[in-house]
């Protein structure tokens, strides 16, 4: 008794996790509420407000609109995201990207256009400003 009350509550809390498995191609536009790994082949427009996390042996080709991504394989298109673009040192990036905060590791490929948007801190110029 107790231990199904425990499988329906889990089945129907919030979005899951989802993934597209290595030798899968999906062509065509995709939208999650959650998040998702990427270990195939998608060509298309992904729309998500969840977390996305590129595999070795993914790849996205098109536009990809979110929070946070992950990249160890690789993405050619458009990318913006509102969070951070994390990229591994297996990771190449080429396209147009819009992000808040990057991440990069020595070895990955960035070959973009980027525009950072967010919090812009102010630099120093050596120079106290003095208050009366």
């Amino acid at each position: 008794m107790f231990s199904e009350n425990k499988k329906e509550k889990k089945m129907t809390e919030g979005p899951t996790s989802q993934n597209i498995s290595q030798g899968t191609t999906l062509i065509g536009d995709m939208s999650s509420e959650g998040d998702f790994r990427i270990e195939g082949t998608v060509e298309g427009n992904v729309v998500t407000k969840g977390k996305v996390v590129v595999g070795k042996t993914g790849f996205i080709k098109g536009t990809l609109q979110g929070t946070d991504a992950y990249f160890e394989g690789k993405f050619s298109g458009k990318l913006t995201l509102s969070g951070t673009l994390t990229l591994k040192d297996s990771a190449v990036i080429e396209g147009e990207v819009s992000v808040a905060k990057l991440a990069v590791e020595p070895g990955a490929a960035f070959n973009v256009t980027c525009l950072m948007k967010g919090a812009v801190k102010e630099i120093n110029s050596g120079q106290k400003s003095k208050t009366a």
